[in-house]
């Protein structure tokens, strides 16, 4: 295999002998004489900045977005932009330990850094990281479904409250969508059109950032609840006061829903292989002003969300305005565009778990109809079952952002740069991988804490009603 030869760092090395500083040193290299130099891919990348700040910001936008207005209720606005910040700066510190360790062997994808690091098993564990950390953005994407379609069904038949009629239960509402529109598209053998749903899915979300903002200065607090909200208990004095620091048996899943909202390091390896001019200080600026970007898009959400409702805001966001106003045209609009986003999201995530399970189980196999659509079966029947089961998305964001979310932004990056940037460059206890190892050590720390935190919730039982489906 023509990526495992390349292990001695030549690109690197060269642009040294060259007298081309490393963070202005091309991504894809030539020789002028016939040799080539070492190269991960046949062809030049054609992106421009602009274009690759757009993807990588789509990459890192999902559903996590709806679930940070609940993380400020439960961390106060002072001590959740701390931890904004802190994540945000470590994605992007994640984002520079990627890039150099990719720039010394040239290699442009995440699970192939597994593979040069530690071997086979290496592989296996970034594709297997990766592909469960899919299938809980998978999840998150039909919970959407599965509590906003009932919904929106009541809203078109303008009913002010859900009833028991099968087709206002989500869970047969979300078997419904898988057979009859996820199904058909993920059987499909290319993505095709599907690969334009990334766009669209972050125009949704901007439309949905613009609504909440909207809605702050429309919603008077406390709130005027009708329907089967109207029971509400009295209001306390604060109810409409905002917290700045608080701390409660909810406040564990802030890091892992900030976590999960962040994670985009797969993508930054093929988004960087795409790049024009691809130099690792031009790579390293399009993920820290993609990283800004979402930080501000978040941040913004997150407040204008949790200064509507403060204390009663909901793990999933838009789904707290039904306790306004079930029928109001907007969050309609709103939820029709995310609705039919994540609908279109789930096929388009599926692929890529679908072919690290083929080449995991099958490595030698040819392309085959039915292990094809077998395989596609099994997941959604799989993720069926688990949204079906799960009481709550916040359980779906916390478990994911603690485990697999970690692992991609903090400790796989940290051990591939120890592993893999050659010791006669950085000696083993030289700063940088010291900061690595330290790096590494906080993604393990985050993940016990976090599930440590996470777990003692569910056995202490102590849940607020959350309004869920």
């Amino acid at each position: 295999m023509e990526m495992e030869k390349i292990t001695n760092g030549m690109n690197h090395d060269g642009a040294m002998e060259a007298g081309i500083p490393p963070e202005e040193e091309k991504f894809l290299q030539h020789k002028d004489n016939d040799l080539k130099r070492p190269q991960f891919t046949d062809f030049e990348g054609k992106t421009s900045f602009g274009m690759s700040v757009f993807n990588l910001s789509n990459a890192i936008m999902g559903s996590g977005i709806l679930g940070l207005a609940y993380a400020m209720s439960n961390t106060g606005i002072v001590l959740f932009l701390i931890l904004l910040t802190c994540i945000a700066c470590l994605s992007c510190y994640s984002i520079h330990l990627l890039l150099c360790s990719a720039g010394v062997i040239g290699i442009r994808a995440y699970e192939q850094l597994g593979q040069r690091a530690f071997g086979h098993p290496g592989k296996i564990l970034a594709a297997v990281i990766i592909t469960l950390h899919n299938i809980g953005a998978m999840s998150s994407y039909l919970f959407i479904v599965k509590s906003e379609l009932p919904l929106v069904i009541q809203a078109f038949l303008g009913q002010t409250s859900i009833t028991e009629n099968w087709f206002m239960n989500g869970n047969y509402l979300i078997i419904i969508v898988t057979i009859c529109v996820i199904f058909p598209l993920a059987t499909m053998k290319h993505l095709g059109y599907l690969g334009y749903t990334s766009g669209f899915s972050l125009s949704c979300m901007v439309f949905f950032l613009s609504a909440v903002i909207y809605k702050k200065f429309n919603i008077a607090c406390p709130l005027e609840t009708f329907g089967n909200f109207s029971a509400t208990p009295p209001i306390s004095e604060d109810t409409c006061a905002a917290k700045y620091f608080t701390i409660n048996h909810e406040t564990a899943y802030t890091i892992p829903i900030l976590a999960f909202a962040f994670v985009c390091h797969p993508e930054v390896l093929p988004v960087y292989t795409e790049l024009s001019n691809p130099t690792k200080r031009r790579m390293q600026t399009i993920g820290n002003v993609s990283v800004f970007g979402m930080f501000i898009m978040y941040f913004f959400t997150a407040i204008f969300g949790y200064l509507t409702f403060y204390g009663g805001t909901e793990a999933e966001l838009l789904h707290t305005y039904s306790r306004v106003d079930p029928l109001d045209t907007l969050i309609l609009c709103v939820r029709l565009a995310v609705l039919v986003a994540v609908t279109l999201t789930v096929p388009v995530v599926l692929f890529p778990i679908r072919r690290a399970l083929q080449q995991l189980l099958f490595p030698e196999k040819p392309f085959h109809w039915l292990r094809h659509i077998a395989i596609a079966v099994c997941l959604l029947f799989a993720v069926n079952l688990l949204v079906i089961f799960v009481p709550n998305i916040r359980d779906i964001f916390g478990i994911t952002g603690a485990t697999t979310a970690p692992t991609l932004i903090f400790i796989l990056p940290g051990l591939f740069y120890i592993r893999i940037i050659p010791k006669n460059q950085e000696p083993t206890r030289s700063r940088p991988k010291i900061q690595a190892a330290c790096f590494t050590t906080l993604g393990f720390i985050f993940m016990i804490m976090s599930l440590t935190f996470i777990i003692l919730d569910w056995i202490s039982g102590e849940k607020r009603s959350l309004g869920g489906h």
